[in-house]
């Protein structure tokens, strides 16, 4: 028993002391000056994909109109057949000069619909060759002065992709539990200061808001390279870091205006891409159960029902944890008590990683808004 209590303690300690010092929270949009203008403002289009995005459409396009950008910028929106009204939503802003809205054609066999939908925004996009590309999800809004920000970044440090990992909405119980508890376990699974080093391998991006640099882009393939892939920043992420470093950080500046309420919503959000993540593997799943349960439960198991050292040991481990986990509370603006919650949270990410490869398994992977889009052979 005092053995099962010492290894989460070392791991915890790892965690703490190494490991990119990913619990910290330092990568952060803020920790860079912006005052400096350029001396040539590079032209940028947004790309926005969006498949039945009518509540929220409004308000992320209206947030792009009003950026505080000094360059030629331009909006493109992408409607990926939408049944709810979103080209009509859209639509209602009026004849802006630098929003098109495109009404997306049949996705091809071997396309993931969101990629599908990127990818006819490039082909317009391309008409207007522009030095960067903005990809943003539909349900983002940004602040007025994100897009300089985050041009400033790319031509300041020569970055061929700069993505902001977003606040997600986290109101309801449901949300405080499993919201934070989902960028921390990105940022767990891909410590932003490796992704940040151009001589690490680890790569990955946080598909809400990311720049991307176009003649980069064109060079590693464009978007066809990575067609069918369902976690399509983190791929696009893998894809461009050979050509130039990239960068990762949390931001205030670009928001999700989407409240999922419900447990059930964060879990369909979960269960579809959490196998993919796993690349499909059911060795790698095992694997992952397995780790999941050494890191967050066993510690908690130990301290509550063992006595004498090795709840000494385990009751470390699970303060360690708990303590790795107050930065984000605090980004959330969340109590410190949400942290003792986290093997419950562990445990729930868990059951629906399982859930993902059930759904695969049955052929109903990588389901979003009734596209089943990563099918078992």
């Amino acid at each position: 028993m005092t053995w099962a209590a010492l290894l989460p303690l070392t791991i915890w300690i790892y965690m703490l002391a190494g490991h990119g010092m990913f619990w910290r929270l330092r990568e952060r949009d803020d920790r860079i000056q912006t005052d400096d203008a350029l001396a040539a403002w590079p032209s940028v289009v947004a790309v926005v994909p969006a498949r039945d995005e009518a509540p929220v459409i409004q308000e992320t396009i209206s947030s792009l109109l009003r950026q505080d950008y000094p360059g030629p910028f331009r909006v493109i929106l992408v409607d990926d057949q939408s049944t709810d009204g979103t080209a009509e939503k859209a639509h209602a802003l009026g004849n802006s000069d630098r929003l098109q809205i495109l009404g997306g054609r049949t996705r091809p066999q071997g396309w993931a619909g969101k990629l599908w939908a990127m990818r006819q925004g490039v082909d317009r996009a391309s008409e207007y060759t522009p030095e960067y590309i903005l990809f943003t999800d539909a349900d983002i809004s940004h602040s007025l002065d994100n897009l300089r920000r985050l041009v400033v970044r790319a031509e300041k440090e020569k970055r061929v992709l700069v993505s902001l990992m977003a606040r997600l909405w986290c109101e309801s119980f449901a949300e405080k539990l499993l919201i934070p508890a989902f960028v921390f376990f990105f940022d767990m699974l891909f410590p932003f200061a490796w992704v940040n080093n151009p001589s690490r391998a680890t790569a990955a991006a946080a598909g809400g808001c990311m720049l991307v640099r176009r003649t980069a882009l064109d060079s590693a393939g464009g978007l066809d390279a990575i067609r069918g892939a369902i976690i399509d920043d983190c791929a696009l992420a893998r894809l461009l870091k050979p050509k130039g470093p990239i960068w990762i950080g949390l931001t205030e500046r670009a928001r999700s205006i989407r409240p999922y309420g419900e447990m059930n919503e964060i879990r369909r959000m979960i269960v579809r891409s959490a196998y993919a993540q796993l690349n499909y593997s059911i060795f790698v799943l095992i694997g992952t159960v397995l780790g999941m349960l050494l890191v967050f439960a066993v510690a908690p198991l130990i301290a509550i029902f063992a006595t004498g050292f090795a709840r000494l040991g385990a009751g470390a481990a699970w303060a360690l944890m708990t303590l790795s986990y107050l930065p984000m509370l605090r980004f959330y603006r969340l109590s410190p008590a949400w942290g003792l919650a986290l093997p419950l949270t562990a445990a729930l990410y868990t059951v629906f990683t399982v859930e993902s490869a059930i759904q695969f398994w049955r052929g109903r992977g990588g389901m979003w808004k009734g596209r089943a889009q990563a099918i078992a052979s």
